[in-house]
């Protein structure tokens, strides 16, 4: 009798990925790798043209994790709205600190990298990698957004955007 082993992740399930974003689980398989036998999840990220292969015993370890709560969507939209925090620091070092935001999967620390790097129009311009960053950060929240309510990426963009503009009126 084979034992039938229990999974975090199902197929069909979204998850996020740390590095990757909002991405679904399209299969477990199983392969032979250096003689050892390794079951992975098979993770399609659409935005990317992607596909990942991550083992199911690293999962937690590489910060996989389920779409966040409404709590924390919420948390994430009411950081948005708070006042930018913008240290003193050289840029380079900033921006280290935004990419490493950005990468954590955290959602609130990625509404933190939107917030403190969000222009009005009525602003000076950003450099083209403060740019960067703010479109990488808004793009992960808002396909994270657009898998928890079950909308389009251009909604849920929409909506950030439209929290974004409210605090700069």
């Amino acid at each position: 009798m084979t034992e039938k082993k229990t999974h975090a992740f199902k197929p069909d399930d979204h998850i996020v990925y740390p590095a990757h974003g909002v991405g679904k689980i399209v299969g477990i398989e199983t392969q032979t790798v250096a003689g050892h036998t390794v079951e992975l999840y098979v993770i399609t990220f659409q935005q990317d043209r992607m596909t990942l292969r991550v083992p199911t015993s690293k999962a937690a370890s590489s910060g996989m994790r389920q779409l966040a709560s409404s709590t924390v969507v919420e948390e994430a939209v009411r950081t948005l709205g708070g006042r930018a925090r913008i240290k003193r620091t050289m840029w380079s070092r900033r921006a280290q600190e935004y990419e490493a935001k950005i990468n954590s999967g955290n959602l609130v620390q990625i509404a933190e990298v939107v917030r403190d790097l969000y222009r009005p129009g009525d602003q000076p311009e950003q450099s083209y990698s403060e740019r960067q960053l703010f479109e990488s950060a808004l793009d992960r929240m808002a396909r994270e957004l657009a898998a928890v309510e079950n909308c389009e990426q251009t909604e849920a963009r929409a909506k950030l955007t439209a929290s974004l503009a409210k605090r700069a009126a």
